[in-house]
């Protein structure tokens, strides 16, 4: 098969289809022909030598594919071979072929293709965990979503559209507002022209926000704390401050790792504020939880109440391209790979 391979930490040209032996599902796997598979920031940063869940180097990273499963392990009666599914692989995905716990494995619904069904898993997954698993959204609610046109940017977006009255703030670009509008973002903001703080501070006439979702980290959840009001929660997912540019920067390492806030159960309970991680790559022991979640968006997708928008198309030989177009934020939705043109 086919994989596209991190030969070693550094920019996107580090990349390198290779051809290695097909795998063999274990008990309990399916195996799956992949068809298309997400690229996430993550795994941007898994190339940099940034991300510490990463296989150690040279690796193949990909966290969702969807495709058609084309053999059993032992102990699995299904999904039937030649079954259209969706699944979460710990790395592995961008391959032509893929082996996955059977409890991660979704069958696809009629209408939903390979290239939407693969923009769903970790990003809207992601999403649907923080927004009602973790953070319980209610009615009237104010969220502000950090990088807002990236793929769990707009999956938060349309999911927070399924409670009434909620009011979202979104950061990113002035280019991609009308996407975020389009999406059902209440107050786009642009994070490059304007502070991004006062401008939610002047929205809400100095109350700040219920939930702030940041995927930023060191400073910005500082300043995302600051602006919530009483029984507001911050939910740190990710710390893409960490990349800038091509490569690893020792010194931005240490300035963002500087600027993370310090904090304490006494500090949080005499504030009345809320601190929460979200990494799905450390729920792989829930399965039924994640399981769940992914049943419970697959209804949502047949209700039309989330549709994955997808900002590009690479195959394999262009994934340097498309890790390019993600390091640099350029995307607005979902980049994916695909095994040939």
């Amino acid at each position: 098969m086919r994989a596209v391979w991190i030969t070693r930490a550094g920019g996107p040209e580090v990349l390198e289809v290779r051809t290695t032996p097909d795998p063999a599902p274990g008990p309990g796997e399916a195996r799956i022909r992949v068809h298309a598979a997400g690229l996430n920031f993550a795994e941007v940063m898994a190339r940099q030598g940034l991300y510490p869940d990463a296989p150690k180097l040279p690796c193949v990273v990909g966290y969702e594919v969807a495709g058609v499963v084309d053999a059993l392990g032992a102990g699995v009666t299904g999904p039937a071979v030649g079954t259209r599914v969706l699944a979460l692989v710990r790395f592995g995905g961008h391959a032509e072929l893929v082996c996955a716990p059977v409890a991660q494995v979704v069958e696809l619904p009629d209408g939903l293709g390979f290239e939407q069904a693969a923009a769903i898993p970790l990003n809207y997954l992601t999403a649907y965990h923080m927004l009602f698993r973790v953070a319980n959204l209610r009615a009237g609610q104010r969220v502000l979503v950090h990088m807002a046109a990236g793929g769990v940017g707009l999956a938060v977006l349309q999911l927070c559209r399924t409670v009434p009255d909620v009011v979202t703030f979104g950061t990113a670009s002035a280019a991609k507002h009308d996407v975020l509008r389009e999406f059902g973002c209440t107050h786009p903001v642009d994070y490059r022209t304007e502070d991004y703080a006062a401008r939610v501070r002047a929205l809400t006439d100095g109350e700040g926000v219920d939930l702030v979702l940041d995927p930023l980290g060191g400073r910005d959840w500082k300043r995302g704390l600051r602006l919530l009001r009483p029984v507001g929660q911050l939910i740190a997912y990710g710390f893409a401050n960490l990349a800038g540019g091509e490569r690893r920067s020792v010194v931005r390492l240490a300035r963002q790792a500087s600027g993370v806030p310090l904090l304490t159960p006494l500090g949080l309970m005499n504030d009345n504020r809320t601190v929460s991680g979200v990494n799905l790559g450390h729920l792989w022991g829930r399965p039924d939880l994640l399981r769940e979640e992914l049943t419970a968006l697959m209804a949502l997708w047949h209700s039309g109440d989330i549709s994955p928008r997808i900002d590009g198309v690479y195959p394999f030989d262009r994934a340097a391209d498309a890790h390019r177009r993600l390091g640099e934020r350029q995307n607005v939705g979902k980049v994916l790979l695909v095994p040939a043109a």
